[in-house]
């Protein structure tokens, strides 16, 4: 896990740099929306699509750094739209994001509404722009919105919505998590070795090492929003139990939900060993462990 923080923090300071770039001027009528843009992407956050899509193309090795960069930036711009929709009244109602009022509560709800849409079509700009092949320029964006849309991301959104209340099954449950956290933590990181052209053989096993680690973050969610640290978190917990919403613990038990997410990273860290070994595939090992270990 050590290898992955320092690897974390060598790439850390160009995600965040690039990610102000990206965001237009607040010099313009228009600059109010930018404004709130920028609030949520500067709220911090661990990065972690951004820094998958770098260590999916240093994995396969073949890829500029700088087309990377920007890819997983454009999937980090659309993680940050999903929060800040997530966190409006008629979805979740969230007072404070990371410490920090929510865009809404700054902003009004228009603007946080308009900034979320910013951000999602901010992102599929910055991808036309990336310097590669066509043919595989596009694929990645296909794999994004795939991951983004009513086929991942919003799709389990609404899965989420339409299931608050209701006693569901373990099934249902697997799939909305699959589609709300998982699709976009799979697509960043197949975005990255797509980038760097990939075989199909290492597309699959890339992508069911991202589907594991996007469960367990999830699982890990679950367990959090019960026993976190409201301080470290920088939101007050129960908030699933408060929206009546189906979760792991709920269904299965904290203890059995903590073994699914461990078997879920352990067969994550087998799957790397079939690459060749670098600081790359051991920061993605350390990243897998992270995953059910973090505080945040």
């Amino acid at each position: 896990m050590d290898i992955f923080r320092r690897v974390l923090q060598r790439y850390l300071p160009h995600i965040d740099q690039r990610l102000m770039e990206l965001i237009p001027a607040d010099d313009l009528p228009e600059g109010n929306v930018h404004r709130a843009m920028r609030y949520s992407v500067s709220a911090g956050g661990k990065r972690l699509r951004p820094f998958l899509t770098i260590m999916g193309g240093n994995v396969i090795g073949d890829c500029s750094p700088e087309a990377l960069l920007d890819i997983g930036c454009a999937v980090e711009l659309i993680h940050t739209y999903s929060l800040i929709h997530d966190d409006l009244p008629a979805l979740d109602n969230d007072d404070l994001r990371r410490g920090k009022p929510t865009n809404h509560k700054v902003f009004g709800e228009a603007m946080a509404i308009l900034a979320g849409d910013g951000l999602l079509n901010q992102a599929f700009q910055v991808l036309t722009r990336v310097a590669l092949p066509p043919e595989r320029l596009l694929e990645i964006i296909r794999i994004i919105a795939d991951g983004a849309g009513t086929t991942g991301m919003i799709g389990g959104q609404v899965v989420d919505i339409e299931s608050e209340g209701k006693r569901i099954g373990a099934d249902l449950l697997r799939y909305m998590h699959e589609m709300k956290t998982g699709k976009l933590i799979r697509a960043a990181f197949l975005a990255g070795a797509v980038a760097a052209g990939a075989s199909e053989s290492e597309r699959l096993q890339l992508d069911r090492y991202a589907y594991n680690i996007g469960l367990a973050f999830q699982i890990a969610d679950d367990i959090l929003d019960i026993e976190g640290d409201p301080i470290k978190l920088g939101k007050p917990i129960g908030s699933d139990q408060h929206n009546a919403k189906s979760t792991w613990p709920s269904l299965l038990g904290l203890e059995a939900s903590r073994q699914t997410a461990r078997a879920l990273v352990e067969e994550a860290v087998g799957i790397l060993e079939t690459f060749k070994p670098s600081d790359s595939t051991a920061a993605l090992q350390g990243l897998a462990q992270y995953v059910i270990s973090r505080e945040t």
